[in-house]
């Protein structure tokens, strides 16, 4: 936000305004997303998450975790995280075999990206320490729902490199015209890239406030999931990192960017947020007796050693203390876990979800794919108006902490197409060789706005 005047015009909602939308969340089922109560819903989320980033850029008053805490709306928003999720994985994945061709694809881009919506959002407002006592027993589905989330960034990870997905996801890209199915379901492997980041973000902040958790969320993490052994191969793969053509490129503020060779050994801050919730899990007072080690984990575990190095340790003088423990750790057994009588909480809202659709993902599917999924050209439209408002563009733009990159060649952008004023160009060329992709997005939106 470094540079950017805060006034009144940049902002996305006025206190009252968000009072309003966080009031009318509610939890949907899975057969309501896309509909026009889904998408309004879609609308309001996406205008409370612009906000809250904007607060939360200028250290501003953040009165959307304020209002979300007050109205007892964290849970909702868990569960409605959760719905997304089952959604792609069980009715999107039945569309993609249908031989959908809609005649555009933002509604169901849409769907799609209100997962990354929302997951932004939480990763947002779950910084502080409130938000996340405020989820109640909801926390423990979120927990699960970040380990699905890494466990897949960590499987995608060959994939990730083969397939050389450099790429931006963010506010501004939304209206994007995605023209084939194909590219649609390349869009969902970024999001899903985006969405596994974020995770690792909202995890590391669990791990900060375990203290003011349920008692089962450390003993979930630790030997349920063995988050540390997790964590490990994270420090491992750095998916979030890759070489390309002799160059390194990081993933930061939610595109890849290279980096020059002087910058090389810097850790970034998904590096950061790795090495943090290591050294909560192994070292905070929550957990250090509760780690029940074993000949695999505890190897495991020892692995970091070699990752602990002069500049590692320069950057993150507190890892210090982690290093010797590590070290006392391979010179003897590991203490035995602290003995207690504990109940343990399973999460209740996925599997309550998965439940109650058991059996009718196909009908689902079809149903959206003939109505929600296919709207009459008056109807997309209107879709389209109201995305437009949705997306303020000066806003997202004042986020930007670097000029916008050509929508073909990623170059750093000067022109913007007059039309729609949604994409960047380097110049005419990139823009005319652009156009076949744009047009249908850029004819209707422009036609409303």
């Amino acid at each position: 936000m470094a540079g950017h005047d805060k006034t009144p015009h940049q902002q996305v909602l006025l206190p009252v305004e968000a009072e309003g939308f966080v009031e009318s969340l509610e939890v949907l089922k899975v057969k309501d997303i896309g509909s026009p109560k889904w998408q309004k819903q879609h609308e309001y989320l996406e205008k409370l998450n612009m906000q809250a980033v904007v607060n939360a850029s200028a250290n501003e008053d953040e009165f959307i975790k304020e209002l979300l805490i007050s109205r007892e709306k964290i849970p909702v928003l868990i569960t409605d995280l959760l719905i997304s999720e089952v959604w792609r994985d069980k009715v999107f994945s039945v569309i993609k075999k249908l031989n959908f061709e809609p005649k555009t694809t933002i509604s169901i881009y849409m769907a799609l990206y209100h997962e990354a919506t929302v997951t932004n959002l939480l990763e947002t407002v779950l910084y502080y320490k409130e938000p996340c006592e405020a989820a109640e027993d909801t926390i423990i589905d979120l927990l699960d729902f970040c380990h699905r989330k890494i466990l897949n960034l960590i499987a995608r990870y060959v994939s990730i490199i083969r397939e050389k997905l450099f790429f931006k996801v963010g506010n501004s890209a939304v209206l994007t015209c995605i023209c084939l199915f194909q590219d649609l379901i390349h869009q969902d492997k970024k999001l899903q890239f985006d969405i596994g980041v974020k995770s690792l973000s909202i995890l590391r902040y669990l791990t900060d406030h375990l203290e003011s958790l349920p008692l089962s969320v450390a003993t979930r993490m630790l030997n349920t999931h063995d988050v540390p052994c997790l964590l490990v191969q994270l420090v491992e793969d750095r998916p979030w990192c890759c070489l390309r053509d002799g160059k390194l490129f990081k993933y930061e503020d939610g595109k890849w960017q290279e980096i020059q060779p002087s910058e090389r050994l810097r850790l970034s801050r998904l590096d950061g947020q790795v090495w943090i919730a290591l050294f909560n899990l192994l070292l905070g007072p929550q957990c250090i007796n509760k780690y029940e080690y074993n000949d695999h984990n505890k190897n495991q575990v020892l692995k970091l050693r070699g990752f602990m190095t002069e500049v590692t340790l320069d950057q993150m003088p507190s890892l210090c203390d982690l290093q010797r423990y590590l070290e006392q750790l391979a010179m003897m057994e590991p203490p035995a876990p602290q003995s207690a009588i504990l109940l343990e909480q399973v999460p209740e809202i996925y599997d309550k979800i998965l439940k109650d659709n058991e059996g009718r993902w196909g009908a689902i599917a079809k149903h959206q794919v003939k109505t929600v999924f296919n709207p009459p050209e008056d109807v997309i439209r209107e879709q389209a108006r109201r995305f437009a408002e949705t997306y303020n563009f000066d806003v997202i733009e004042s986020l930007l902490s670097d000029p916008p990159k050509c929508a073909l060649c990623g170059d750093a952008a000067s022109k913007r197409c007059s039309r729609c004023k949604n994409e960047w160009y380097c110049g005419r060329e990139c823009q005319v060789k652009h156009w076949s992709k744009h047009k249908a997005v850029c004819s209707i939106v422009a036609g409303e706005t």
